[in-house]
């Protein structure tokens, strides 16, 4: 098919498998935000997810009076189980038929010298709570029939990464529980995807004391891992994403190690 008559068709085809409704957490900005700005597009109402109630009303007003969808806030700090236990019963009274687990951080700097509570936060956040919430969707799907997920792995989850080494370690979890959960869940009428960025322009970066000078655009990587959903399990979005991984590829694994240590160095240099 040609790519602009893909391009065209990519949103109703979209919506046609995974629809009517989708759930995005981490809404508020980045990723998160630019997921829900594609749907919103594509005529999905949705179930924004974030920490911050204020800024996700205006967003929902605003794709309400753009889109004329339905567009429901939820403030959830997925820290914390009790409220991320909430977001997963969502799926209970709503016609959700597409996650998308965008919520998520990142912290840098040597794990010994980092501050413990946060590290344990980031666990919370970037596998557990996610884990809860793909567990109850995931079960939903199946019992539907049909469905689609969206974890958002990294170029860092195939390699220790010195400097952001518990990060990297979260999102080697996704990263292997979205590969299983591919395969297993397939033949049961539910798509899941991998989507593993490069460095993304967002504030990712200033939370996480990294500093990023170039990077893809959060709609890059939205735009890409909906593309990809259904047609395969991993996706690396955006032209950064795949040259990244076509000059990490020929290295052994310690030597991906050390090469993203180097990196991190240059990124984490105060």
């Amino acid at each position: 098919m040609p790519r602009h008559a893909e391009q065209s068709e990519f949103p109703s085809r979209l919506h046609d498998r995974y629809g009517p409704a989708a759930l995005v957490t981490g809404a508020s900005d980045g990723i998160g935000l630019a997921f829900a700005r594609r749907l919103a597009e594509a005529g999905f109402d949705l179930v924004l997810v974030a920490r911050r109630e204020t800024v996700l009303a205006e967003i929902a007003r605003d794709l309400r009076g753009r889109h004329g969808i339905d567009v429901q806030v939820l403030a959830a700090d997925l820290s914390d189980g009790e409220q991320a236990r909430r977001v997963a019963e969502v799926a209970s009274d709503r016609d959700v038929r597409l996650l998308v687990a965008a919520a998520g951080f990142g912290t840098s700097g040597p794990f010994v010298d980092g501050d413990l509570a946060a590290e344990l936060d980031m666990i919370d956040v970037n596998c557990r709570a996610l884990t809860q919430v793909t567990h109850a969707f995931a079960r939903r799907f199946v019992e539907r029939g049909r469905g689609g997920i969206i974890l958002m792995s990294s170029l860092v989850a195939f390699q220790g990464v010195p400097r952001a080494a518990n990060y990297a370690a979260t999102k080697a979890f996704v990263q292997t529980l979205a590969e299983g959960l591919h395969a297993e869940l397939r033949p049961r009428g539910v798509d899941v995807l991998a989507s593993a960025p490069g460095p993304v322009m967002t504030g990712f970066g200033q939370r996480a004391a990294m500093r990023i000078a170039s990077g893809q655009t959060p709609d890059e990587v939205a735009a890409g891992s909906l593309r990809a959903l259904g047609r395969r399990a991993t996706v690396r979005p955006g032209f950064l994403a795949k040259a990244l991984e076509t000059a990490l590829k020929p290295l052994p694994r310690a030597g991906r190690v050390r090469m993203m240590g180097r990196v991190m160095v240059g990124m984490t240099a105060r």
